[in-house]
């Protein structure tokens, strides 16, 4: 993974310094809260429903054992808020049921970064000290701005990978961070890149997604797509670029956001993400930007076209680990071993067949946890756990992880020799459940528990279908699927992109949830990235687990060949999941729903 320079690493302890000394200011009253606001926000400081939460960048996903032990620390030490306030936040949720509050925990975002929800403010600082200790801040995790770039979480290690786009992304990182022309966007803006076959960066649905790609010359460029996003308009990015230079991918993004600087809508926020722009102007917003492009080129010099000195610096930084310790094995032989370890232990078996993934090298598998158990919210993970994830990491995988879009953990590189005992440590930490891709290994935002933008609660929603569905040869019957769940129409739980979708509602005060159906983030499981399709009415919390479990029934009685569910729903519609979501409402909610769409 890339190496901070000494000046990189000197930039994140000056800005550590620096908020340091904005903190004092405001509890001196040398800044009001109006001024300390967008100071705070800079940094990753949220003020959320009952207390500040931190948002920890983790660029492109990729993190080290270092990093994850002071994340640990930060959970156990600071991760918990006065006593009085946490008392007064479990009375406020105890009135709506089972509660979701917990401190000492790390979250695990969509967008690969670490949050952190109950760390009082008059501890900020010495966080962001700790957090620079290992090159991690929350710079760009918030505000109008270009947040976090994403990529595929087996970058560099995937058997598809056409071009690894870790570089091309860090890259990214170190020109966005700070940049004076995305420091005051119109609304937040959001790159993923991805360098492989199957799509598993989610492009289509970013505002910017770049793909690589080679032309007929071998060259790599970039295919470029705009436009996408989520929210209460569900878009999918549209192509306006085929083939794109890889060192003009800086030149050509300024291009872009400077056109959505100038024509994006900032009289309202619900329109103002750049697929509005897009969607409003078509061929005239694509034209602006080429001639934006080439006015950037021709008549600035192209200031900044990408040296391929600075680029093969950074790509230096990438490279696999040193592999001299471990047993030579070809790919017959590492196959062998895998498939005689899982005849004696059919619970190892299931495990590789489901949470392991190939690997360029024939030697090595990227292997998921799972961060999705019984009693605990998705992506969540303990101080405990952190400091064990560590030890997992340093054992077994370089040093290194991946934080994943769907909010687990990836080790990229496990020595198949050394499968069996990664199996069996991770078992004993609860983190080897054999569920990915699979009903409960499910995205969920933390919704209404703790969110203040939030219309209802996603946790209990999660826990009410994970307690449901806890027989693996049923999950396994059931096939791979995605649900995805959001608390409010900010969609951070993607749940326009689920197979299976739930978004929370406010109706009249109260809590209810529009389910979603056929919807696809792009990655091969999926096909065409596409949003889902509302089913019915809204329903109430009691009925959601219901519901679920309807839909995939019929989808059992319906699939044809052992089919996915997903492609199931796109041959033979909706009608059938319509009648489903109808047949398990509950009669008293059925007097009080009302068809709701989204806006």
């Amino acid at each position: 993974m890339y190496q901070y320079t000494p000046f990189d690493r000197q930039f994140v302890q000056a800005r550590a310094d620096q908020f340091r000394d904005q903190l004092q200011r405001w509890e001196t009253g040398r800044l009001s809260e109006e001024e300390f606001r967008p100071l705070r926000l800079q940094n990753g400081w949220y003020v959320q429903r009952y207390a500040p939460m931190l948002r920890v960048a983790v660029p492109y996903g990729e993190i080290n054992s270092a990093q994850i032990r002071v994340l640990a620390r930060i959970a156990r030490e600071y991760d918990e808020p006065d006593a009085q306030l946490y008392q007064d936040a479990l009375k406020t949720q105890g009135a709506m049921g089972t509660t979701y509050l917990p401190t000492h925990y790390a979250h695990f975002t969509t967008r690969t970064n670490v949050q952190f929800n109950w760390i009082p403010l008059s501890k900020s600082a010495d966080v962001m000290d700790l957090l620079a200790s290992v090159n991690l801040h929350g710079i760009q995790t918030s505000g109008n701005c270009i947040r976090n770039t994403t990529t595929d979480a087996l970058a560099g290690v995937a058997v598809d990978e056409l071009v690894d786009p870790r570089p091309y992304a860090e890259v990214l990182r170190q020109w966005t961070t700070l940049h004076p022309e995305f420091a005051f966007l119109p609304r937040k803006f959001k790159i993923a890149i991805s360098g492989s076959a199957e799509d598993r960066a989610a492009t289509g649905w970013h505002d910017v997604g770049l793909h690589l790609v080679k032309n007929e010359a071998g060259e790599i460029g970039f295919k470029v797509f705009v436009g996408g996003g989520m929210g209460r308009t569900p878009v999918i990015g549209t192509p306006i670029r085929e083939f794109l230079p890889w060192n003009q991918v800086l030149n050509y993004i300024e291009a872009i956001v400077r056109v959505y600087n100038e024509r994006g809508r900032r009289d309202n926020k619900y329109k103002a993400r750049i697929k509005i722009l897009v969607k409003a102007e078509g061929q005239t917003y694509i034209d602006s930007v080429e001639e934006e492009f080439r006015q950037i080129v021709e008549v600035d010099g192209g200031p900044h076209t990408i040296p391929q000195a600075e680029f093969d610096r950074v790509a230096a930084c990438f490279v696999a680990p040193d592999l001299s310790a471990y047993p030579q094995v070809n790919a017959t032989e590492a196959k062998h071993l895998l498939t005689e370890q899982g005849a004696r232990e059919p619970a190892f078996g299931r495990w590789v067949s489901r949470n392991v993934r190939a690997h360029q090298n024939p030697q090595l598998r990227a292997v998921v946890l799972s961060f999705k158990r019984v009693g605990q919210a998705p992506g969540d993970a303990s101080g405990e756990q952190l400091d064990a994830l560590a030890q997992l990491v340093d054992q077994f995988s370089a040093g290194e992880a991946r934080v994943t879009h769907d909010q687990n953990v990836v080790l990229p590189w496990v020595h198949v020799s050394q499968l069996h005992d990664l199996w069996l440590q991770a078992k004993a930490l609860g983190l080897a459940s054999t569920n990915v891709d699979l009903l409960t290994d499910m995205i969920a935002c933390p919704g209404g528990d703790l969110c203040a933008l939030a219309n209802a609660r996603s946790l209990p929603i999660a826990a009410a279908i994970t307690e449901r569905y806890q027989d693996l040869d049923e999950l396994d019957d059931i096939g791979d699927i995605d649900l995805h769940i959001s608390g409010c129409i900010n969609s951070c739980g993607h749940h326009h992109s689920g197979h299976i979708g739930i978004l929370g509602v406010d109706k009249d005060g109260k809590e209810w949830y529009q389910i979603t159906v056929g919807g696809s983030d792009g990655a091969q499981l999926s096909g065409a990235p596409q949003a889902g399709k509302v089913i019915g009415p809204s329903f109430s919390a009691a009925e959601v687990p219901g519901v679920i479990e309807a839909v995939l029934s019929t989808y059992r009685d319906l699939r044809s060949n052992g089919e996915r569910f997903i492609d199931t729903v796109r041959r033979v519609g909706l009608d059938p999941f319509k009648e489903a979501g109808k047949s398990a409402r509950l009669p008293e909610a059925a007097d009080t729903a009302a068809e709701t769409t989204e806006a």
